[in-house]
């Protein structure tokens, strides 16, 4: 059997295969809107697919969105074991001069890892992100380190952070995309923790403070992230909402005010929940299809995805999407769990929107002499007639 033959057996097998219709015309989804802002992105948060942007890969001042950043490293020590929720910190007085917002740390005394988390997220604490940073780093500088190291390994190509503040220095930017994908992480990797973000006040040393991001209070959906403000930065915020099922992440620097920024991203995130839908279609590890394979143990593989392939797209437009597999040719043994071994392409008409790979779900080790010299024969006389 050849690949285009065997190709088109596999579409059979996934039920979202269906011949790609026209547009209608009242189908089509309006241009976005256009926002008081210097950038924006609007992405949804399973896929990461960015659905709207403008000069979203602009490096900027993100002010205290830094602390997003600041938050996640904690909560990735704290996974890792290297520090506790119950540890007490030593307030340095370095920490206790750095000004801006502040959660009013008194210089030494003791205050919980927990505690200095919250004072971080929802009350935006300057003092408590310098304190924190210096009980997991030893310094500031030392903790920059871990930001930008940890920035790379998620993608964050336009960011570079000088302080666990935001606190103005020009070496010190980031982007509404890189943002978008930080607070990615943040929802999908640690949701324990995710729920800190979503806590509209925090009281602590008898002084309450308010969360400072107004869509907490105006959108039942809206349940993070963080608000950022600098004379340089302007109003900057991260929000993510989920409807219906979607989470969306919306990121807007630059605004005017603190009224502005919430409704500009309140914008975005009504815009998305309008006129998108997200669907999964197959989830990781579930089986696609079975590959024949040469020289084996097994004379087929179970071939499927490593994470789950999720789409969105304009609304009412699931219908037109077509899927196709294709595997690559002749699979020899052996072949290791997870090795690529085809690929899946959904289209929209002509147009690729996502390519992802098909990987072995299983191990298969080389077969016997027997079994390898048939196949050997087997695939000469094969590759004659095809």
């Amino acid at each position: 059997m050849n690949i285009t033959t065997f190709a088109k057996r596999l579409c059979l097998l996934v039920p979202l295969m269906i011949a790609p219709t026209a547009w209608a015309a009242d189908q089509m989804v309006p241009a976005p809107p256009q926002l008081a802002a210097k950038a924006f992105v609007l992405m949804e948060a399973s896929s990461g697919q960015v659905l709207v942007e403008d000069n979203g890969d602009q490096r900027l001042p993100p002010a205290s969105l830094t602390k997003l950043m600041t938050a996640y490293i904690a909560t990735l020590e704290i996974r890792r074991g290297q520090i506790g929720e119950n540890d007490p910190v030593t307030i340095s007085e370095n920490a206790w001069r750095t000004g801006g917002s502040r959660m009013f740390l008194k210089v030494g005394s003791q205050v919980s890892v927990s505690d200095l988390l919250h004072g971080i997220i929802i009350q935006s604490g300057n003092d408590s992100s310098v304190a924190l940073s210096e009980h997991i780093a030893g310094s500031e500088d030392a903790f920059a380190d871990m930001m930008n190291t940890t920035a790379g390994k998620l993608g964050m190509a336009n960011s570079h952070f000088m302080n666990p503040t935001g606190l103005p220095n020009p070496e010190h930017y980031s982007t509404a995309h890189d943002m978008a994908l930080l607070a990615r992480a943040i929802i999908h990797e640690d949701p324990a923790h995710y729920a800190i973000y979503s806590q509209k006040e925090f009281f602590w040393n008898n002084i309450k403070q308010p969360n400072r991001n107004l869509l907490l209070w105006r959108d039942k959906t809206v349940d993070g992230l963080k608000t950022g403000h600098t004379d340089e930065a302007g109003y900057c915020m991260v929000a993510s909402a989920v409807r219906d099922g979607m989470r969306l992440i919306a990121v807007v620097f630059g605004t005017t005010s603190e009224a502005n920024r919430a409704a500009e991203t309140q914008k975005l995130l009504t815009y998305g929940f309008r006129f998108y839908e997200t669907q999964t279609f197959y989830k990781a590890g579930a089986e696609l299809a079975q590959a024949p394979v040469w020289k084996g143990t097994a004379s087929t593989v179970r071939a499927g995805l490593a994470e789950d392939l999720t789409m969105t797209v304009p609304k009412g437009q699931l219908k037109n999407l077509a899927a196709t597999m294709t595997m690559v040719p002749q699979l020899v043994a052996p072949i290791a769990k997870g090795a690529v071994i085809g690929k899946v392409e959904v289209k929209m008409g002509d147009k690729v929107l996502q390519s992802t790979d098909l990987i072995a779900l299983d191990q298969v080790d080389e077969g016997g002499f027997i079994r390898r010299l048939w196949d050997s024969i087997r695939l000469f006389f094969h590759g004659l007639f095809n």
